[in-house]
């Protein structure tokens, strides 16, 4: 396969990469705007802007991939509130014309989606048939992308994951566990929500369900998550609890108290029953998956 992997610098795009790279079985280019944060051989990478559509038209006309992995996306949900064009320009006319293209020449979509898509009102988790309702803008592009690329796209798959966990390498965002890590490892206080409930995804279970749909050739929207429904709160106690660390440093309070400027869902699991029943898709706990990443089996 000629696998081209846009995001390639992001926290998902790079554990993606790193698998395909490991499997040895593939021609890979790894995009980004930026420079190569590790650069470390087994693929050829190039740096581009994604919003300049000719410039990546070209790079795909070049490469002529098999399959289009579409890891990058503007994620930071207060900056997507903020800087709405911006938002639309990366999470929704980037898919559009990937989707164009991969229609036009024959090519396969992965592309990542968010269970911001929901509005959180559902009291079960959520599958992959429930109606969207984002609560947010940059929910709203998800949205949107997913509805573009279904309309365009034969051979697709579109992962919906959340609250991504795990190691990130120097220049990648953080996450909720190196968040809760570094602040509790520095006697300072952790606000976690108590009424945001979550499903926290291991990065390398997405990674492995990639891997998984371009081999399985399955079509659809595929919810890849965790196992376990957690508040944000009790995902940080977990967390504090592997490494022995003072979980009488986080703070839980409500939604209403934390007042962010960005409305958020308060419950989105999502139910994995469909991707575990159509490639054997299987979470990963929590403190096997902080294992693997921190080489620890305890604190």
């Amino acid at each position: 396969m000629r696998i081209i992997i846009f995001g390639a610098n992001g926290f998902v795009g790079r554990r993606i990469l790193q698998r395909f790279v490991a499997q040895g079985e593939h021609e890979l280019l790894a995009v980004s705007r930026s420079e190569d944060l590790l650069p470390t051989g087994g693929y050829d990478f190039a740096q581009i802007d994604m919003t300049d559509a000719a410039a990546t038209e070209r790079l795909l006309q070049a490469f002529a991939p098999n399959v289009v992995v579409n890891a990058a996306a503007l994620s930071v949900v207060d900056y997507c509130e903020q800087h709405p064009d911006e938002a639309l320009a990366l999470n929704v006319a980037v898919p559009d014309m990937l989707a164009r293209w991969c229609a036009a020449n024959d090519c396969r979509l992965l592309h990542l989606s968010t269970d911001f898509v929901f509005d959180g009102r559902k009291p079960t988790p959520y599958v992959e048939t429930d109606a969207a309702n984002a609560v947010n803008h940059y929910g709203r592009t998800k949205r949107m992308a997913e509805v573009v690329i279904s309309a365009v796209c034969q051979d697709y798959a579109v992962l919906r994951i959340e609250v991504v966990y795990g190691r990130p390498l120097a220049g990648q965002h953080g996450n909720i566990v190196e968040l809760v890590k570094q602040r509790l490892s520095q006697g300072q206080s952790f606000t976690a929500a108590a009424d945001q409930w979550r499903t926290p995804t291991w990065v390398e279970d997405i990674a492995t369900a990639t891997v998984a749909l371009l081999e399985s050739k399955y079509s659809g929207v595929y919810h890849v998550a965790g196992g376990e429904q957690l508040s944000i709160a009790e995902l940080a106690v977990r967390v504090a609890d592997f490494f022995g660390l003072d979980a009488n440093l986080i703070q839980p309070v409500n939604t209403a108290d934390m007042q962010e400027a960005t409305p958020r869902p308060t419950f989105t699991p999502l139910d994995c029953s469909k991707a575990k029943s159509d490639f054997g898709y299987e979470p990963t706990p929590l403190e096997v998956a902080l294992a693997h990443e921190y080489g620890l089996t305890n604190g």
